[in-house]
């Protein structure tokens, strides 16, 4: 590897696999490879099809097509999970996937010696769960053997490129679009504690998101609990962030408002009368929901810096995630390698996608309010909605699609496919036996349309 230069170098793009469906709409979109996990072993315990039977299949698929298949193993285990663990990665590493996610440093160091005992040379990639944040953490992982850094979700671009000149020679990945913990790099303990789900043994059920009311609170009593105070209205966090928005800190050391140093109780919808102290600090309520990683507006200078790899969350997300993540990353990517202007169309583009608000997250540093979803914890689509697949074209001219949600005649759709986007006006649709009708209900029917152009396997999604 060159030292990092100011020419914008082309970096790989990584998208989450999910499923072999998934993973194909990544290929087919743009992807340079994909990472995927046994349940096991990796953080995605649930909507995880890969055994080791797709496992295999995805490696084959993926080298047939001069792509990458990544498998991640980075949970962070105990001691039940190491006494099966070489047996189990064993014939995993025999298939010769092109790297290992790995966090656990006792993992690594068994996987590495195994492999000098014989095992096949799989490189290993360092997870975003070891938090690396320094360049001399990464020399430390460089001299135990390991091949990449997925540096660390807290750093800013500053930090990144401070890495990079000085470790010129391994590579480094960084997240740039996803969901995002409140934790360090997906560190949390939340959906332990609150049912004993461990977000670090692949069974998070993201308990930061939970549809919490905030209920006031005395001061301890004697034995050092929070009493509550009954409210006779819940605390509305987004009108008293309006009101007093002056008076909150943000990052530049503003008065703090009295009312953030006090402490709140949450409950839970789901679990009443279990009331949980929380408090505020100038940098929000870290219990709350965190908007979603957006960063496509720094791919350019990621790829000056040198970034070997620019990863998207999202293994349990949709296939259409997938597909339009790739597509519109792959574009800021060729744009940046080619010397082109950031093109502001593509933040447009991304809002089509279930977010929860975008945020550039520690790349740059924001107000307070740039981190925090104060308003909602459940994705909102903004701009346009998945609404079909197209499964099957005819040569009449004709495509047969699988619906997802409602769309109309007088729509107008685009329609999403590796070879380019368009929009059409829906004018005519009929049902799967071919009798005319004006709306297809949602998910799942089939229905039929009328479609030119390269369609196989395109995706539609209703402007809005």
């Amino acid at each position: 590897m060159t030292s990092p230069t100011t020419s914008p170098r082309s970096p790989e793009l990584l998208l989450p696999a999910g499923s072999l469906a998934k993973m194909r709409a990544a290929y087919d979109f743009g992807a340079d490879a994909v990472y995927a996990g046994q349940p096991r072993y990796s953080l995605r315990a649930r909507n995880n099809e890969f055994r080791l039977e797709q496992i295999a299949q995805g490696i084959g698929e993926a080298h047939a097509r001069g792509k990458k298949f990544f498998v991640t193993s980075n949970l962070l285990p105990h001691n039940d999970k190491v006494r099966t663990y070489l047996r189990d990665i064993e014939p995993v590493i025999a298939l010769k996937p092109d790297a290992l996610i790995m966090a656990d440093p006792g993992l690594i160091m068994m996987v590495r010696e195994q492999m000098e005992r014989g095992w096949p040379e799989v490189p290993i990639h360092l997870s975003v769960q070891a938090n690396t944040v320094n360049w001399a953490s990464v020399k430390f992982w460089q001299k135990v053997g390991v091949a990449r850094i997925i540096l660390s979700r807290e750093l800013s671009l500053d930090e990144v490129e401070a890495i990079r000149n000085e470790c010129p020679d391994i590579e480094l990945e960084v997240f740039v679009h996803g969901a995002l913990c409140i934790a360090y790099s997906g560190r949390c303990l939340l959906s332990g504690y609150f049912n004993r789900r461990d977000p670090n043994q692949g069974t998070c059920t993201n308990a930061c998101r939970w549809d919490y009311k905030t209920q006031n609170a005395s001061d301890q009593n004697d034995v050092g609990e929070v009493q509550p105070i009954k409210m006779a209205d819940d605390f509305n966090f987004a009108q008293a962030q309006q009101e007093d928005e002056s008076a909150f800190a943000a990052c530049g050391g503003s008065p703090r408002h009295p009312l953030a140093d006090k402490v709140y109780l949450l409950e839970e919808s789901q679990r009443p009368g279990q009331l949980m102290p929380v408090m505020e600090d100038e940098h929000g309520t870290y219990i709350m929901n965190s908007k979603d990683l957006r960063a496509i507006e720094h791919v350019g200078r990621l790829a000056r810096i040198g970034v070997d790899s620019l990863k998207i969350e999202g293994r349990t997300k949709s296939l259409y995630y997938v597909a339009r993540t790739a597509q519109i990353y792959r574009r800021a990517i060729d744009d940046a390698v080619a010397g082109r202007e950031f093109n502001p169309e593509l933040l447009l583009e991304l809002e089509s996608l279930a977010n929860r608000g975008y945020t550039a997250g520690f790349l740059e540093r924001r107000p307070t309010q740039d981190y925090q979803n104060y308003i909602s914890g459940h994705s909102e689509m903004h701009r346009s909605q998945f609404v079909a697949e197209v499964v099957a074209t005819h040569p009449d001219g004709w495509a047969e699609l699988l619906t997802m949600n409602r769309f109309s005649v007088g729509d107008t759709l685009e329609i999403i496919h590796p070879s380019g986007n368009r929009q059409i006006v829906l004018e005519t649709l009929q049902d799967a036996e071919g009798r005319p009708i004006t709306v297809s209900p949602g998910n799942p029917h089939r229905v039929r349309m009328p479609l030119s152009g390269p369609c196989d396997g395109a995706l539609v999604a209703r402007m809005m």
